[in-house]
């Protein structure tokens, strides 16, 4: 599907991969073949509306179907609501639910109208010219124990209830002000891995026994997450092309005496809870690889299909190009908080770890609705 582009009328879409200093792009993300559209213009508003389109049916995955049936599931909940009063854009349910079902409709007949119609409003991005950085998430694998000792003795928590006001990461890790309180599921020989799960939302973990856990993201502390690839290179410490999270891992491990002040630079915290059997997402649905993502649902409601350029990388993280994808959004994050950012699920373990250990360069985003219905 790479570079393939099934459009009508839309072919200034076409990703240029040269990079560019653009306004409104931070610093930590100008680097070089960062996938940036120089050619790209301003918006004026948050979403631009694109003439008709017709989609690919190559688009339509086993995969992709898989998890279009339980983003069904979670819109057809009572719960979630009827409208969804988005920047300059008003979205209902029902129009969710239509996108869906015109979808698996065109599935079943893919070639009844040779590709499906649908209204398509992309989003204005992180400089407001549509270009968003895609990174990646993961349920990262370690060893953890149930009881502590003297090599395992990192507590990873469940959220106390009933707190008006939660401690900080610094309390938490270093002050330890919720020892003692029966909140430890596990403790692991690493205050590191443990950070890392909770950036990632979830993880599964392996007992003394061998025994395998998923654990899932159970709440947060509330306080405000900060970046800390960001704050390294602020430091001087790396630079926009060479900051990674294998990067940060390596500056905690060479630099012990450090890990409190700079993972302190992160006040937010996650907490988990046990009992799944597969990773899920804010939506509570089973993620799927490589097409659930995690958005801000100011800008795209969750149970929302999104149409992805998505920046394709090389084993050495250097980009070679895009491709057209269909995504899930069943999930969001501390991090991705604007319409410039999405968070691509990669999957469980070491494979998905390096895909996502590099992915953070730039395409666009088209929100999914049916044709003639948006609002």
């Amino acid at each position: 599907m790479k570079h393939r582009i099934l459009w009508l009328g839309l072919t200034s879409l076409i990703l240029s991969a040269c990079s560019q200093t653009s306004s409104g792009i931070h610093h930590s993300n100008q680097f070089a073949n960062n996938g940036l559209d120089k050619r790209a213009q301003a918006f004026s508003g948050t979403y631009r509306q694109q003439p008709e389109a017709v989609l690919n049916t190559q688009w339509l995955t086993p995969q992709f179907l898989e998890g279009l049936e339980r983003q069904l599931n979670y819109l057809n909940k009572k719960s979630v609501p009827l409208q969804h009063n988005l920047p300059g854009l008003a979205v209902s349910k029902s129009q969710l639910q239509q996108t869906i079902r015109d979808l698996q409709a065109w599935a079943e007949q893919p070639s009844a109208q040779g590709g499906k119609a649908f209204a398509l409003h992309q989003l204005a991005g992180e400089d407001g010219k549509g270009n968003v950085q895609f990174t990646g998430y993961y349920v990262p694998v370690f060893k953890v124990r149930s009881t502590p000792d003297a090599e395992y003795k990192y507590p990873i928590y469940r959220k106390p209830a009933g707190l008006n006001q939660y401690p900080s990461r610094e309390q938490i890790d270093f002050e330890q002000v919720l020892a003692g309180q029966g909140l430890e599921l596990f403790y692991s020989n690493s205050l590191v891995d443990n950070f890392f799960m909770q950036v990632q939302g979830s993880g599964v973990v392996e007992d003394e026994y061998g025994q395998q856990h998923l654990l899932s993201y159970g709440g947060s502390n509330g306080h405000s997450y900060r970046s800390l690839g960001k704050v390294l290179i602020e430091m001087g410490e790396y630079t926009a092309d060479t900051i990674s999270a294998t990067a940060i891992k390596e500056w905690l491990a060479k630099n012990p005496d450090k890990q409190r002040e700079l993972m302190s630079k992160n006040p937010s915290y996650t907490f988990f809870s046990p009992g799944l059997d597969k990773p899920v997402g804010a939506a509570n649905e089973p993620l799927t690889p490589l097409h659930s993502v995690a958005v801000d649902p100011a800008f795209i409601p969750l149970g929302s299909i999104v149409l992805a350029q998505v920046p394709l990388l090389d084993a050495k993280g250097e980009l070679t190009g895009h491709e057209f994808r269909l995504m899930l959004a069943q999930d969001k994050g501390a991090a991705i908080k604007t319409p410039g950012r999405i968070d691509v699920y990669q999957g469980i373990g070491d494979e998905a770890q390096q895909r996502s250990d590099s992915l953070r360069h730039y395409g666009k985003i088209w929100l999914v609705l049916p044709k003639g219905q948006s609002h």
